[in-house]
């Protein structure tokens, strides 16, 4: 799914993670570290967020570098705060994102309705609790056809019912499109629900997987 070429992220003379050559097969993978380890710029950096020295490649075909546009359409992100446009609504955050994903005619219809966000969809966002826009930036997230999805805590601020939901999408992706996960998470995963999940340490400023 992602090769790493040579990655290294610095933050002036600090060099915050270094990954030399290394190939991350297809799967959901549960990114683990303590604060500061560079969970978020791990992810931030492979949805071309943050600047880096090396590439990164996506199912052997396109990187980030050479092919950026066609990259970014395929790597799905979601920030742990998300910050959005007050002024906009909800609805027009998700045709925003829709249009600039590719999504199919009404794909996000599903989504809205199955995390029962009907109730606030036409409301500013600027109007949104925590938990609404935590739905929101998970349901863009989803959109499109995405190779790859990474989830910055998601489980943050989500009751009982919504994580649920995310689960079960999170599992239709991957069996139903083949799309791989990254999460990274505080919070222990529920590993019944995600059998197939591995573990990796962000630790020591690379990767180190713990079950494959």
């Amino acid at each position: 799914m992602l090769r790493f070429i040579n990655f290294k992220k610095s933050y002036g003379n600090y060099a915050a993670l270094e990954i030399g050559d290394l190939g991350v097969s297809n799967g959901i993978y549960w990114i683990r570290g303590v604060n500061g380890s560079g969970k978020t710029t791990l992810l931030k950096s492979i949805a071309g967020i943050l600047s880096f020295e090396g590439d990164i490649q996506l199912n052997g075909k396109m990187t980030i570098k050479k092919n950026p546009v066609v990259y970014r359409r395929l790597v799905n992100f979601a920030e742990a705060e998300p910050l959005f446009p007050e002024f906009l609504t909800g609805r027009e955050m998700i045709n925003l994102f829709a249009k600039a994903k590719d999504a199919l005619p009404g794909q996000e219809d599903y989504f809205i309705e199955s995390i029962k966000m009907q109730a606030f969809i036409d409301r500013p966002l600027g109007t949104y609790s925590s938990g609404m826009l935590k739905k929101l930036s998970l349901v863009l997230a989803f959109l499109g056809q995405p190779k790859l999805i990474l989830l910055d805590e998601p489980l943050i601020t989500l009751d009982a019912a919504a994580l649920k939901i995310i689960y079960e999408w999170i599992e239709n992706a991957q069996r139903k499109n083949g799309t791989g996960f990254f999460l990274s998470s505080h919070q222990d995963l529920d590993l019944t629900v995600l059998a197939d999940a591995n573990e990796i340490i962000v630790e020591d400023k690379t990767l180190k997987f713990i079950a494959e």
